[in-house]
This record gives structure tokens, sequence and C-alpha cells, in this order.
């Protein structure tokens, strides 16, 4: 309870948008598990949308190694946002058919984020006109993805300033060339303030490409793009006020000191470590008092991280 006017209010007497705003800080295991179980007011507040605008769940997919499972969480979470999703982060989409029950609820959707996601061009490129109201987007490690879908996103995605096409070193490696992406960014981008093409096989004419094309570009990532041809100084000369990070990779031993203080932050927070069941409707089913006692099922969802995945241990250029 808190205090107004040396009067008492009650915590549950606040309304659902307030309730919401505050139960959105909480940990996605306690927003779920924890906090319904409270009152009828929290469970009416963390049921519907007001919790729901902005839906981070990249740690938690990260961890769960089947599809389904994910698929009916994000069914659950969207769902209850009632259209009001802004910002949707997750990693690992198994097939197209989620992405487009992401894209059949993105009216309101400003930012998305599904990195390592095994998408396809058609998949993507059928439902990019749905996206129109993205100004954020994140297709890292989506190897499956090529230009086709990149120019269906750049035709149908006008207000996109932000996009992220990092890749890993190991999955470009039978890649001869990555400037049909380069082009596709180029013609359809025009309004981009941030790019992300780390470890990109994109060439000297197809940064240049960008370059030319992408006026307003502020932010510039080429780490690992090693068949770019040009120097700090080319771009302090004609691009004085954009930073620019890359082509070539430095302070590899850095990047291995924050790796090991990302793990450190990683394992230290438990929070987003689920485990429950689903009902056949999507919502969620009887919670495991067990769990309680003797902690999260390890074998339900492996704690495990695939270090060779991490972009903080990618090798330094040649």
């Amino acid at each position: 309870m808190m205090e107004e006017d040396g009067e008492f209010r009650r915590w549950d007497e606040l309304i659902p948008d307030a309730l919401g705003l505050i139960f959105s800080h909480l940990p996605l295991q306690e927003i779920l598990t924890v906090v319904p179980r409270v009152c009828k007011a929290w469970n009416r507040a963390v049921t519907g949308p007001y919790c729901w605008q902005e839906i981070d769940i990249e740690l938690w997919s990260n961890r769960c190694h089947q599809s389904d499972h994910l698929d009916r969480m994000l069914q659950m979470l969207i769902l209850r946002s009632s259209g009001s999703l802004r910002k949707l982060s997750v990693t690992g989409l198994q097939n197209d058919s989620i992405f487009s029950f992401i894209a059949q609820h993105a009216g309101s959707l400003k930012t998305l984020k599904v990195p390592r996601s095994s998408l396809s061009n058609s998949g993507v490129v059928n439902v990019a006109e749905k996206l129109s109201s993205l100004t954020f987007l994140d297709l890292s490690y989506c190897c499956k993805l090529g230009p086709e879908a990149i120019q269906a996103i750049g035709k149908h995605c006008k207000a996109l300033i932000e996009f992220s096409r990092n890749m890993h070193p190991l999955d470009v490696a039978s890649v001869d060339s990555h400037d049909d992406e380069a082009y596709a960014i180029a013609s359809t981008m025009p309004r981009l303030k941030r790019l992300e093409i780390a470890y990109h096989r994109v060439s000297t004419e197809g940064v240049l490409k960008i370059l030319s094309s992408c006026i307003f570009l502020e932010f510039l990532e080429l780490r690992g793009c090693w068949d770019v041809q040009l120097d700090n100084k080319f771009f302090k000369e004609k691009f004085p006020d954009m930073k620019v990070l890359g082509p070539r990779v430095i302070g590899f031993y850095d990047m291995i000191n924050d790796w090991e203080d990302c793990c450190s932050d990683y394992f230290s927070d438990g929070s987003d470590y689920l485990a429950w069941e689903f009902l056949e409707d999507g919502e969620m089913g009887e919670f495991y008092e067990d769990e309680f006692e003797h902690g999260w099922d390890d074998n339900f969802y492996a704690d495990s991280v695939n270090i060779d995945m991490e972009p903080h241990i990618w090798p330094p250029s040649p």
C-alpha cells in the first residue's frame, strides 16, 4: 500500500495500466507464475494487454529447444497484447508459420528482433507488407534469408531506420558474395540511420553502393567484412559524422573478457528460466508446485549456451 494525503491506498486498487507498467519490469517467470496468484486485480493486469506491449523473451527462447513450446508461448503473449504490441524480441523461430502469426498482429509493432531464426525468403516476402510499421528490424544469423527477403522488407517497411543483418563467420564460410544483399539494402532502405552487416562477404563496391544510397546513415557496422578495402581515412574524409565499426576486427582478447563478463551476468540471474505446462488453448496450465521447493527442471529447458554462436568470440581478421 502507499500513502496519499494521509490515507493509504491499496495496490490492488491501482488502474490496470499502472499495474502493467510496474509488472513489466519484473522477470517473465514472475509475471506469468507469481503475480497472477496474488489477487484478482493483479491477475487481470497480467492476463490483459497492459504488460505485453513490449515482449522480450530472447534469453528464454535461446534456451528453449522445442519449437512447439516457443510457438505457443509467442501465441499466448501476443494474443494478450490485444493489438498493442510495440516491441518483440525472440530468437530461434523454427518456421514461417509463427513469423506469419507475428505479422498478423503487427499493426502497432515498431521493433522486431528475430535473430537465429529459420525463416525462408518466401515466408518473409509473403508477410512483409504487414510489417510496414517497423522502425527497427534484426534478422541477424538468419542463414536461409537472402536478397529477396531484404528487398521485400525494404519495399514495404518505409519507416525502417535501423536494420541488423550480422552473421557468424562459420555460417558464411562457403558464401562467395553478399553483394546482392548490399544492393537490396541500398535500393530499398534509403532512410536507414543504423546498419549492421558484420561478417558479410560484401565487397568495397557493395559498401560504396550503400553509402551513396543511404545518405542518412549515422552508424555502420562492418566488422569482419574483410573484402572491404576502405580505411579510416576514407570515412573521416567522406563521412566525418558517421560512426563506423570495422572492417578490421581488433581487441580480440578484450572481446573474450567481455564474453566472460557476459557469461557471469547471464548465469547469475535465473529469472528467465521457466518450466510449466500449457493447456491446449494456449493459456498457462497448472504450475508445478514442487518447482518452488526444488528449483526449475533442468531437463525441461537446457541451461547451456552455445558458445560457438556468440559474437563475442568471433575470430579476428586474417
